[in-house]
């Protein structure tokens, strides 16, 4: 008999469960927030900020200011160095290291028990859930599960505490029954060489009967890239006959499609997008034919939401779940069980419904090209460069881009790093293909670009083979959860790129 037959039937309450999101979103919601301010109280967060007069939403909007991580960072390290009560009961003893925008190099986001369990345990739990209910011949449970984490470290050298990956501070507390159906073993698992690890992973996995995968495209695709090297395949099927899904998330998935479609050819393969990050875990892709995502109401994660003509204004709206719309894009600001409040996570998403409220995520918040009035966001990228390799057979590995700013004749264009793992036969085609299509779908980028008149024909400079991977790898960040920056307002990143470039 087929072992997920009998698993399934763990999932099935659950599966029921959320039905709710589909018609009593507010409701979950506002249940959340009680819970949530209601556990807080007597933190010292909750008693500065006045948790115990708090009594519904409004409340909780005039009492709490939205933060930063830097209006968070003082009371997170006192945390990180013991002290209790501080943002969240009790002692938090892991956190999740993460680059992203700030003034400083990492961001340490605190992980609690609680957390640990009523996020981002969860999201995974359903995510299977969701996947069951979606392929009722599924088999993934008579196999094993290749699963990508980062590494972790000492925390300050204090007893039991982490910092690292978010993936690798779950590899690290996952139920013990967990590691019967999944490869690699926890100590090839929490390598922190990348180079080393995916080898070895490769090595470990290429003799099991692995059903599902789950990761960051971009080092998923690396690690079976390794293994074929290894066993001189040609597809994934070869390998693992029975590979049925891949759940992924951390980027976007345009980039890869075409290559995972290569690489893996069943019939029979799924992918599954999820919405995991270090600050917690937000989204599932419910329906395979709808590439947005549900928001998950019901975990420890209070949502809120900052139109993003707004960000960066001294008193920007801001409205909970029941006041979004659709086809707007919005920075998320959420509230956690992790002892994060109202904190701007640096995402934007865009609604495409709100009964049940789905969404896809847009971009970044400091992760767009807004130099000229153009308002180019991550989702405009990733659809440009989607049109553009469909309709000249190229395929993209990695990218980045950024502004060239006005020269003495006020002339200025946007400059594209691209790594083609398939190079167009006409890189200007591809070239005009991209720029045009940006236009069809971005009235602001379109204006600017009217006549050449203030923006010019964008740049395309081809990238070496594997320049991304080197600069991450440069900069220490080769593997776990890391990214290449896609879209940025300066030329920081691109300057570094282009000079390992030459």
């Amino acid at each position: 008999m087929s072992i997920t037959k009998i698993v399934r039937k763990v999932f099935e309450p659950r599966q029921k469960e959320l039905e709710k999101h589909f018609n009593q979103g507010k409701a979950l919601q506002e249940a959340v927030l009680g819970r949530l301010v209601a556990e807080a109280k007597d933190t010292e967060y909750g008693r500065n900020h006045a948790f115990s007069s708090v009594k519904g939403y409004d409340d909780f909007a005039k009492h709490i200011p939205v933060n930063t991580y830097e209006e968070l960072k003082e009371s997170i390290d006192r945390m990180r160095h013991g002290e209790t009560d501080v943002l969240w009961p009790g002692r938090v003893k892991w956190y999740a290291k993460s680059s992203g925008t700030t003034n400083d190099k990492s961001k340490f986001i605190p992980v609690s028990k609680e957390g640990l369990k009523h996020i981002h345990y969860r999201g995974g739990f359903d995510a299977v859930a969701m996947y069951l209910q979606n392929n009722p011949k599924s088999r993934m449970f008579d196999g094993k599960g290749l699963i990508l984490g980062g590494s972790h470290a000492p925390n300050y050298n204090l007893k039991d505490s982490l910092v690292g990956d978010l993936s690798a501070i779950l590899i690290e507390n996952i139920n013990p029954l967990a590691n019967l159906v999944r490869v690699p073993k926890k100590q090839t698992a929490l390598l922190s060489d990348f180079e080393i690890k995916r080898d070895r992973i490769a090595r470990e996995a290429m003799n099991k009967n692995v059903t599902n995968l789950s990761g960051v495209p971009s080092w998923m695709l690396s690690v079976l890239t390794r293994m074929m090297e290894i066993t001189g395949k040609t597809h994934l099927e070869e390998v693992w006959p029975n590979i049925e899904v891949f759940f992924h998330g951390g980027v976007a998935f345009t980039p890869y499609r075409k290559q995972y479609e290569q690489l893996i050819t069943s019939p029979n393969m799924h992918y599954m997008e999820t919405y995991n990050a270090s600050e917690g875990f937000f989204g599932l892709q419910n329906d395979p034919s709808d590439k947005s995502m549900l928001l998950m109401l019901d975990y420890d994660v209070f949502y809120e939401f900052i139109p993003m003509d707004e960000i960066g204004k001294e008193n920007p709206t801001i409205v909970p779940l029941w006041g979004v719309e659709t086809g707007k894009n919005y920075a998320m600001v959420i509230s956690t069980s992790c002892g994060l409040w109202r904190y701007e996570i640096g995402d934007t998403i865009q609604f495409t419904s709100t009964n049940p409220y789905k969404f896809i995520i847009s971009g970044r918040t400091k992760h767009f090209i807004n130099a000229f009035g153009e308002e180019l966001i991550v989702d405009n990228a990733e659809k440009g460069l989607a049109y553009a390799c469909e309709q000249t057979g190229a395929e993209v590995s990695e990218y980045t881009a950024a502004p060239v700013f006005m020269d003495q004749n006020a002339k200025c264009r946007h400059q594209w790093l691209i790594e083609f793992k398939k190079r167009p036969a006409d890189l200007q085609q591809f070239s005009d293909l991209l720029d045009k299509h940006l236009q069809e779908i971005n009235s602001d980028y379109e204006a600017k670009r009217y006549k050449d008149i203030t923006l010019q024909h964008l740049e395309i400079i081809e990238a070496r083979e594997n320049l991304f991977n080197d600069w991450l790898k440069l900069k220490g960040k080769l593997g776990g959860q890391h990214k290449v920056p896609r879209l940025s307002n300066s030329r920081e990143h691109i300057e570094q790129l282009l000079k390992l470039n030459a």
